[in-house]
């Protein structure tokens, strides 16, 4: 059974180990039990601009000789121009950060696409993690670095008309409105 979570990540219940007496953890990828990719949607635009949408499948792969259960699957979004590195919050970009994966047994695969929309320029890379409760180190999988290019918010060819609509259009009405005025304010003649 999948759940989306829709606001921030739902992260699974343990007991609380005091971090002095918690040991250090080492990465050994060759004893991962899940493996996960992510790619662009090859349909998505090739020059992503602000206002666009681009969609990244990911893949999570149980290799593991028994079930993952309480899997955890979730987006990160990384600016990575120089000086201005950082984790981007999700808020506006998508509104799925996590999938909740209850057993993905094992040799089985799950796949999914995760549409961001872009609304800053700049240099990016998503990250799609996996972790579940048994497992001490998640395994996390890196796209290709994108640029996404500034869009203009003013185009000339669409100020021109409205500059020179606006003052025309209102010349126009205060020219019928002196005529028409004029035409009324004749004198009649009494009886």
């Amino acid at each position: 059974m999948i759940r989306i979570v829709l606001h921030g990540i739902v992260l699974a219940a343990s007991a609380a180990v005091p971090l002095a007496s918690a040991a250090p953890r080492a990465c050994d990828p060759t004893a991962a039990q899940l493996a996960v990719t992510v790619t662009p949607d090859p349909r998505g635009p090739t020059a992503p601009r602000m206002g666009d949408r681009l969609a990244f499948r990911w893949m999570v792969v149980n290799h593991g000789a028994s079930a993952a259960t309480g899997m955890i699957v979730w987006l990160t979004l990384l600016r990575v121009d120089t000086g201005h590195e950082q984790a981007v919050d999700l808020e506006d970009w998508s509104t799925d950060k996590a999938v909740l994966v209850d057993n993905l047994a094992s040799n089985n695969i799950i796949r999914r696409t995760w549409t961001l929309r872009l609304i800053s320029s700049g240099t990016y890379r998503v990250l799609v993690g996996v972790a579940t409760p048994d497992v001490p180190v998640p395994t996390v999988a890196a796209s290709e670095a994108f640029t996404v290019a500034p869009k203009l918010v003013v185009e000339s060819i669409r100020v021109l008309p409205v500059a020179l609509g606006i003052p025309f259009t209102l010349g126009i009405l205060l020219a019928f409105r002196l005529v028409r005025g004029h035409a009324g304010t004749g004198t009649e003649d009494a009886d």
